[in-house]
């Protein structure tokens, strides 16, 4: 590799006249990148023609999406999935500012994502130019400064390799994020005479597995001295989640996991006690209230309020606590922990694994813990070592359906690989709660972007689940994708639907419809709030998707839900949607949330 990381081995050859859209796609191939999520516009045209000549060819494509901010939410989808960049792209003015909520999504949830708009010619700046979204105008590289990792205009055709490079290196750096190019409609026409391009993005990319020797060998001294340990698993331990549970298993240590760590612990592992914080068990704070836990490993958990029950201080975020973490940032919010171990989560949990299997002196838990020594097991029963807030509404065979019987019946009804993804309100509560997906991996090698629920907290924006399903699709063909969401949202979001339709992808959108914006609703009575502008009239979800030629069902009683041939909806070549109504007088599991805000 020569100066700057620029790569002396071949490279893919361009057509003798490549244009800017040319050479990025050029770049994106490197990266194993296959869509551009985004919708077509006059000033983006000449990125349009260079994805219409990609998809002849068989490269990269572009999906279509029906909203910038939809094209947002299905590059995150992607890249969760993926562990790809996600790329979606806009045209200038209202196209651009569009994406905005999208791309404030993945900076709060550290998705690597590469955000192209374009700008009208840089010589009609401050004339007035039609949708003009310059510095003169509607500042749109003003408007991301705040919800990127790195921002720029593209002033001449000859940053953009540089500008590129460094963008795309900074959406992958800790903490991961969306980076904004801005490119004016000239400089996207210009003619390049590059015909490879001059970077080896995924040389650039390659990651040294960087540790903190001195903390990683106070670590292993802690573990294996602990009496009682407990693994607190969030979302950013997905690359490493094989090793820690491999860990887990040996030294007997049981299992939480932050709300975004849902969907990493198989919920039927004999060492989980459950989600701690938001839609939480009280299994898993009635282990961190045991005081004979002497230890806490905090891992890949940002610590904000929804994964630490309001920022408990006397039973979590405590000075038995340590605190493994990528992203430096994040010890922050922990700094009563007595040791922050700072380093790639995968290396640090694959040494302690092979220390611990190689350490003669160490004979721990494993056999008292009563773990079968397997890392895949075929028969394990559906026996839950967590306690759920009601066993009655879960079992109950009322009509309208109970949500958390509808929670526990998706999870029954659908296949062990299938993806989950729970949209921002009563959606995400309930399935946080009562949705138990059968993972039957309890420990050993695992796909680093493996977990089976996903959701956007922090941010929390409505409809996102809408999209990242299809991006979450197009990223994992084969595994069925259910997409649980609200009546809000759909509304807000629910045109995205078609999309899966455009693409074939056979999504199940399962809409909680209780005629009102139900986490509002509920936390107004919680708090004592009035009640005021929760409710939504009266809508058939199933005549709105049949109107977009996507089949549905109406879904009213268990019966109704068990009745359908889940086998063919899997394999339908396109989407499903199920109107599910409701009992809407069913409180969700919000009550950390609204003690805060009664607070």
């Amino acid at each position: 590799m020569g100066a700057l990381g620029i790569s002396e081995k071949p490279k893919q050859q361009l057509q003798a006249d490549a244009e800017f859209g040319d050479l990025l796609i050029a770049y994106l191939e490197q990266l194993g990148v296959e869509y551009i999520f985004g919708i077509p516009g006059g000033a983006i045209e000449p990125l349009y023609n260079a994805l219409a000549r990609s998809e002849r060819r068989g490269g990269p494509r572009a999906v279509i999406a029906r909203h910038e901010t939809g094209a947002a939410f299905m590059a995150d989808g992607y890249a969760r999935n993926t562990g790809k960049l996600g790329v979606c792209c806009a045209t200038t003015g209202p196209g651009a500012t569009n994406l905005i909520t999208g791309v404030a999504s993945a900076y709060e949830n550290n998705i690597p994502m590469l955000v192209i708009t374009a700008q009208t010619a840089l010589s009609t700046f401050g004339r007035g130019a039609f949708q003009e979204s310059s510095c003169t105008g509607i500042n749109t590289v003003g408007l991301f400064e705040h919800c990127t990792r790195y921002n720029t205009l593209v002033s001449h055709v000859e940053q953009f390799e540089s500008k590129l490079a460094t963008a795309v290196m900074t959406a992958f750096q800790s903490p991961s994020g969306p980076v904004h190019l801005s490119v004016p409609l000239d400089v996207m026409r210009a003619v390049t005479q590059t015909k490879t391009p001059a970077y080896n993005l995924s040389d650039l990319l390659e990651r040294p597995s960087l540790i903190d020797d001195l903390a990683v060998d106070k670590l292993y001294e802690e573990i294996i001295s602990a009496k009682n340990p407990v693994f607190l698993v969030g979302d950013e331990a997905s690359e490493a989640i094989g090793s820690i549970l491999s860990l887990a298993v040996e030294v007997g240590a049981r299992l939480l996991v932050t709300p975004h760590g849902k969907g990493l612990v198989s919920p039927y592992h004999p060492l989980f006690r459950g989600v701690i914080g938001f839609a939480g068990h009280s299994s898993a704070k009635e282990v961190l209230v045991d005081k004979s836990v002497d230890l806490v490993v905090a891992i890949g958990a940002s610590l904000g309020e929804w994964a630490t029950d309001g920022w408990d201080t006397k039973w979590l975020l405590t000075k038995r606590m340590i605190h493994v973490e990528s992203a430096e940032v994040n010890f922050t919010r922990s700094p009563m922990a007595k040791l922050h171990v700072r380093g790639r989560l995968s290396s640090i949990f694959e040494r302690l694994v092979s220390r611990y299997e190689g350490d003669c002196r160490v004979k721990l838990h494993a056999i008292d813990a009563g773990v079968p020594n397997k890392t895949h097991v075929e028969d394990v029963e559906h026996e839950r070592y967590f306690t759920i807030d009601d066993e009655e509404g879960y079992l109950s065979n009322a009509s309208p359906i109970k949500p958390q019987r509808l929670m526990r019946e998706l999870s029954n009804l659908f296949p062990p690989n299938t993806r989950y993804l729970a949209d921002t309100g009563a959606s995400f509560a309930w399935a946080t709660h009562y949705l138990h997906p059968y993972d039957r991996r309890l420990a050993g090698k695992r796909d680093a972007h493996g977990g089976l629920f996903r959701a956007a907290l922090e941010f929390a924006s409505m409809g996102w689940a809408i999209g990242s399903s299809i991006g979450t699709a197009l990223a994992r063909p084969g595994n069925p994708v259910v997409c649980i969401t609200g009546d809000g949202s759909v509304l807000m979001n629910g045109q995205e639907i078609t999309v899966a339709t455009q693409e074939k992808l056979p999504v199940v959108f399962v809409v909680l419809n209780d005629g009102g914006y139900g986490m509002v609703k509920h936390g107004q009575r919680l708090t004592g709030a009035e009640n005021i502008g929760t409710e939504i009239p009266e809508t058939d979800f199933a005549a709105f998707a049949k109107a977009m030629g996507v089949e549905s069902h109406v879904i009213n009683s268990p019966d109704d839900l068990l009745s359908l041939d889940i086998a063919v909806i899997c394999n339908r070549q396109g989407p499903t949607l199920l109107d599910v109504r409701i009992d809407r007088d069913e409180v969700p599991p919000i009550s950390v949330r609204t003690s805060l805000i009664a607070q």
